[in-house]
């Protein structure tokens, strides 16, 4: 099945789920059989319904679940591909949806309306992805019994970035300089940003108020995500791009991520997200996909995207290649 036609089926399994309360979805798009992952009794024949977002990182982590569960015996059913952040979090909080990979950032600014990211505590010797990871973690159970289980070291967090052309010509190479250049010379700091970017309060909003920007200035133009990569890359519609960092883009078409120097942007480590009532179910889920999680590093899920987005292979065939080669299920 196309992408497409995923997105299609999974949009109108979530309507037939909102008004109906039926268990629904597909099934996984490829078979799977044990490896290291082997059969667990608990989970034989349970019924587990596995959902993501709508860009290729959320469909490859939404795969992983899924193929990770079916080797353990599980019964999967497929509710990938579902547009947006809130759509997802919907479908989880009224049971349409078992588990999703989800992010840290997300859960902390979108779904628990917190308005700055976590910062490194003093004395604290765990890393501020650990902390941001543990305060959306406690935050979410206690307000929303929603369970946040074996994050990735993989941070798929906001970024800018720009060709490396622009790169040398301007000297921009942190988020400072950006917003001294376009205080300077607007023409000369156009940026293409998603839709999502341009209105969240972790994104150009929060961005602006962060770097002194004034945001009635900046040259802005709204385009779909998947378009920014190679308008940035040209430097003709634009000089600079909102991106996700893990894209796999970034490094085929050598663009340059500026650093964010004053640490505005949240960590986004992927982890996975389930209600309370399922996780104290099958605690055997977690067991299962926390080595998989471990291995997902930002190197490894940026190659796995750049097979999607540059190579152009389906995400499911990526995620299942990946397994395979990791020794963790077989191609069935």
């Amino acid at each position: 099945m196309s992408r497409s036609l995923r997105g299609l089926a999974a949009a109108l399994g979530l309507l037939l789920l909102a008004g109906c309360g039926l268990q629904s979805g597909s099934s996984v798009p490829l078979p799977v059989g044990p490896g290291s992952i082997e059969p667990v009794p608990a989970l034989d024949g349970v019924a587990i319904t596995v959902g993501s977002k709508d860009f290729t990182e959320a469909n490859i982590l939404g795969y992983l679940i899924e193929f990770a569960l079916t080797a353990a015996g599980a019964n999967v059913r497929d509710l990938t591909n579902i547009q947006g952040s809130n759509s997802l979090r919907d479908a989880q909080l009224h049971g349409q949806i078992d588990i999703a990979y989800d992010y840290t950032g997300t859960g902390w600014i979108n779904y628990l309306g917190k308005e700055k990211p976590v910062v490194a505590a003093p004395g604290n010797p765990d890393s501020v992805e650990v902390q941001q990871f543990e305060a959306t973690r406690d935050a979410d159970l206690a307000e929303h019994d929603m369970v946040w289980a074996a994050m990735a070291p993989m941070n798929n967090t906001y970024a800018l970035v720009t060709s490396r052309r622009v790169a040398e010509e301007t000297g921009v190479r942190t988020l400072s300089d950006y917003a001294r250049l376009l205080a300077a010379d607007p023409a000369a700091a156009t940026t293409c940003v998603g839709t999502e970017f341009n209105v969240r309060p972790d994104g150009y909003p929060g961005l602006a108020a962060a770097y002194g920007i004034d945001p009635a200035a900046a040259r802005r133009q709204i385009v779909q995500d998947a378009l920014v990569y190679q308008a940035t890359a040209d430097a003709t519609q634009c000089r600079f791009g909102s991106v996700a960092a893990t894209d796999g883009r970034i490094p085929a078409l050598d663009l340059v991520l500026l650093d964010d120097d004053r640490g505005f942007f949240p960590k986004y480590n992927a982890a996975l997200v389930m209600r309370r009532d399922f996780a104290q179910a099958h605690p055997e889920v977690v067991e299962i996909m926390a080595p998989i999680s471990a291995r997902l590093t930002n190197v490894v899920i940026t190659e796995l995207n750049r097979r999607v987005d540059i190579d152009g292979a389906e995400p499911e065939d990526v995620a299942r290649d990946w397994m395979v080669a990791e020794g963790l299920v077989t191609a069935g």
